[in-house]
């Protein structure tokens, strides 16, 4: 039998699922699943072609139909990726002869074309503008054959487990998450959770947002939620109202059944029962508790559970329940710096979350060495999340003034301004980060044999998963990955729900200062650099954009491609959204979109009405290489366009170039420290023994007791 989440556990972990069925001679079906998993970018490991030769015939073809459709979605090969200009990047107009041609065009066929008065011509309304003008079989014709090349990127799938056990240990992987899921990760743990809500949970669910998950699938099982804050409760409610987790977005809560509401007041007494200082959590969300409390109708159960009760008085404004945040302020404002820090000792991670503006308050070394002392004494009590996090901020607060700070909130809306902060002294600075280290490696496991591999030392920390787009090669935010091509592609592809939507895909060239060298755009189709497919203004049936860059031809050090929503829904509106890039060498010919040559695509769903993915910066060797960004910014409601932004987008990229993440460099420092050996992985030599493995893909034949850590499990390094 196929398990229904047999897809998600590809996607996850790019292990399929060992399939089952009887023995045969699967072998010749096998080896043409192979070659047609390579031709879009994929390849089935040694262990699994092995596995799969020893089947039956009807079940590897079964296994190939529905394995080839996962993957061919996740490098966004499950569409039709349609351009403008049929035969692109060849023969692509100058912009100017493309806008006359349309009005000579509509004029021929008896268009008005002065639409928007005073004799100005709206282009996007002529006949010929804006909609394909032949069909996708003849944009295929137009273009030769792909020339395969032993730099096309191969994704290895490898042999997993029985179905329910690999499902098992995704669900376990993901709720005992010690870092924040993003939010298709936390729609993947809903599916998950309620598929095992009766099997085995994680010992620990350090993260409020994946508890809620958990929580709603207990709740719809039958069973009683994990609730251990007033905030766990509210989560839990909104999760149920199909609302936002984080508590970031303003959820419209339904009216729960009796057995529901009861379990939600009957939860809430018992946190505030075995702790009433819980209260003062409520004055965080007071708005959203006194709606909840109207849905749960509190008043009815006020004599069974008053402690319940007392969470929507204090909502209400009827009871009091200072903030431990309230009384930290009424200390700074007295100067009393230590006082402040004495309080925050009872929740550590608030400690550490305010220990710049502490450090800064202090009038003394004395007060710094007092505060360093508590920072170290209390460090095994946070999470190593927070560690981290802090670990990384006080990296950056090297930096004298005249820099850039970088704001990114939850949601991935970004903004950067001047840091106009007051530097840390350095002692401090450095004593701080040597006692982070020091927690850090030693809640670090015993790598045993530690196999790296080089390329991915630079990837950052997955500190949250908000800072990681869902997709195909998706590194986090502040991850810097090579570029190795001639020819860089990028492309988007967008589905409308109801409503025409105009999605323009646009590349911006800074030079090494962040001013403005050149576009390529819509309004710029071709330049030095290279070819705008065209514009596309509506998607009934989806639509794709490319931009196709030579990199030798690039002026300037930074390339910011954009994607710029001019018309229609957003991104988390419409019905499909992504966007990627491909690298090719200069004569591998092909389509516009070739899955084998995708190196990266991410979703697109995030605030705003501009998305920035990445950047790629030139180095001082001439390679490049790129940044990832994973950000949005607000824009406009309509009528977005490269030339109004330049000048937001430059700044937002000088503060992320200028910033400093935590990569994993910094982890496989500490970790060789207590290795038995440490080996860079070269791409051939497999040691015999058991390793912990850390790269970007899983090599084929390490021993099966080995620790493997890729991008998929990245967030396993981040210590508990």
């Amino acid at each position: 039998m196929i398990h229904p989440l047999e897809p998600l556990v590809v996607r996850h972990t790019h292990r399929l699922p060992a399939p089952r069925g009887a023995a045969g001679q699967g072998g010749v079906a096998a080896r043409q699943f192979d070659a047609v998993l390579m031709s879009v970018g994929f390849k089935l490991s040694a262990e699994l072609l092995e596995h799969l030769a020893a089947l039956a015939e009807e079940t590897v073809i079964d296994t190939a139909v529905r394995t080839l459709d996962t993957v061919r979605t996740m490098a966004g090969d499950h569409v039709r990726h349609n351009t403008y200009f049929i035969d692109f990047p060849a023969h692509v107009p100058d912009t100017h002869a493309f806008w006359r041609q349309c009005v000579v065009d509509a004029l021929g066929r008896g268009a008005d074309v002065t639409r928007l008065g005073d004799g100005v011509v709206d282009l996007l309304s002529l006949p010929a503008y804006g909609t394909y003008q032949h069909t996708y079989a003849e944009m295929l014709a137009a273009h030769r054959e792909l020339i395969a090349t032993a730099g096309d990127r191969l994704t290895v799938l490898h042999l997993g487990g029985a179905p329910e056990d690999e499902v098992a240990a995704l669900y376990l992987a993901l709720a005992g998450s010690s870092t924040p899921l993003g939010d298709a990760g936390l729609l993947d743990l809903a599916v998950l959770a309620g598929h095992c809500v009766d099997g085995p949970r994680p010992p620990t669910i350090p993260v409020r947002e994946n508890r809620a998950v958990v929580n709603r699938a207990r709740i719809e099982a039958g069973a009683a939620p994990l609730l251990d804050t007033v905030t766990d409760a509210l989560r839990l409610a909104c999760a149920l109202s199909d609302g936002d987790v984080t508590l970031v977005q303003p959820t419209r809560f339904r009216s729960p059944s009796r057995r529901v509401r009861r379990l939600l007041l009957a939860g809430l007494d018992a946190v505030v029962s075995a702790n009433p200082a819980k209260l003062a959590d409520v004055s965080a969300h007071r708005e959203a508790f006194k709606r909840l409390g109207e849905r749960l109708h509190a008043h009815e159960y006020a004599a069974r559970w008053p402690h319940a009760a007392d969470v929507f008085a204090v909502a209400r404004g009827e009871k009091q329940a200072r903030s431990l945040d309230s009384r930290v302020e009424e200390r700074l404002a007295a100067g009393d710096v230590l006082g402040a820090a004495r309080l925050l000792e009872t929740a550590p991670g608030r400690l550490f979350r305010a220990l710049d503006r502490l450090l800064r308050a202090c009038a003394s070394d004395a007060e710094r060495d007092a505060l360093a002392d508590a920072v170290t004494r209390l460090a095994p009590e946070v999470s190593g999340r927070v560690l981290l996090s802090v670990r990384e901020h006080l990296l950056n607060r090297a930096r004298g003034s005249g820099s850039r700070r970088v704001f990114v909130n939850r949601l991935g809306r970004a903004w950067a301004t001047d840091d106009s902060r007051s530097p840390l002294p350095e002692d401090a600075r450095v004593r701080l980060m040597a006692a982070l280290d020091a927690e850090t490696s030693r809640r670090l496991p015993d790598p045993g044999h530690l196999l790296i591999d080089p390329d991915v030392l630079d990837v950052a920390l997955p500190l949250s998963g908000r800072a990681t787009a869902a997709g195909l090669g998706v590194l986090p935010r502040g991850s810097l990955s090579p570029v190795d091509g001639e020819l860089l592609r990028f492309f988007v592809h967008w589905k409308q729900t109801k409503e025409p939507t105009d999605f323009d895909l646009s590349a911006l060239m800074l030079d090494s200062g962040h001013e403005t060298v050149g576009w390529l755009s819509y309004t710029a189709l071709t330049g030095v650099e290279g070819e705008h497919s065209g514009d596309i203004t509506d998607a009934p049936d989806g639509a794709s954009e490319f931009i196709n860059l030579r990199l030798g031809a690039v002026r300037g050090t930074y390339i910011v491609p954009q994607v710029n929503i001019f018309s229609g829904e957003g991104f988390e509106e419409v019905d499909e959204s992504f966007f990627g890039f491909m690298l090719r060498d200069g004569d591998q010919l092909g389509r516009p979109f070739e899955p084998r040559t995708v190196r990266m695509k991410s979703e697109l769903r995030g605030p705003g009405r501009v998305a920035l993915p990445l950047v790629f910066i030139r180095g001082d060797d001439g390679t490049w290489r790129a940044k990832w960004l994973h950000v949005y910014l607000r824009g406009t409601p309509r009528r977005n366009r490269v030339e109004g932004n330049r000048v937001s987008v430059a700044a937002l990229v000088r503060g992320f170039v200028e910033r400093d993440h935590l990569t994993v460099r910094h982890l496989t420092g500490l970790m060789a420290d207590r290795a038995a050996a440490t080996t860079r992985w070269d791409g051939r030599t497999v040691p015999d023994g058991p390793v912990t493995y850390i790269g970007l893909e899983r090599p084929d034949g390490l021993h099966p007791d080995s620790c493997v850590v890729t991008p998929e499990n990245l967030r396993d390094l981040i210590p508990g």
